[in-house]
């Protein structure tokens, strides 16, 4: 039983981020779902950093609850990469995404395994383990940023 819940989230988080790239009517509507989907994972992954840097009390039940609202929106985010939302105004997407389409999604699956790898640390409640696994996830954040989003203006 306590592996059929997690599976369960998983598998309907799944079926969500499928239909979620069809309902964009325009561009702007997917720029502005990822973008927010992107400060929220950044939110609550800045919640991560903060115990794994010792900034605020380590609490582990916190720690993986925050994880796993990091691996929800890591999974939303990419489904809204949709042609023309790179020319949105206020969108740093770079035209790589969709002009090197396999790098970008080698990056997408990179920042998943790590986030996946962070939800088993989270769910160790090991400390050390957590900081090396979001060390991992902010290191693939910054290289994808890097790569795929623009300056901003």
């Amino acid at each position: 039983m306590t592996r059929l819940f997690p599976t369960l989230a998983l598998v309907v988080g799944a079926f969500t981020a499928l239909p979620a790239a069809a309902q964009w009517a325009k561009p702007e509507d997917a720029a502005k779902y990822r973008q927010s989907a992107m400060a929220l994972q950044g939110n609550h992954l800045g919640r991560v950093f903060a115990m794994a840097n010792g900034q605020v009390p380590f609490d582990a039940k916190v720690a993986a609850d925050q994880i796993d609202i990091v691996a929800t929106l890591n999974r939303l985010q990419f489904a809204a990469f949709i042609d023309g939302s790179d020319k949105v105004a206020g969108s740093r997407a770079k035209p790589e995404i969709w002009t090197e389409k396999g790098k970008f999604n080698a990056a997408v699956a990179k920042s998943q395994e790590s986030v996946a790898a962070l939800v088993v640390a989270g769910r160790s409640g090991n400390i050390d383990q957590i900081k090396t696994a979001a060390g991992a996830v902010g290191a693939g954040c910054k290289n994808c940023h890097d790569t795929f989003q623009a300056p901003a203006r």
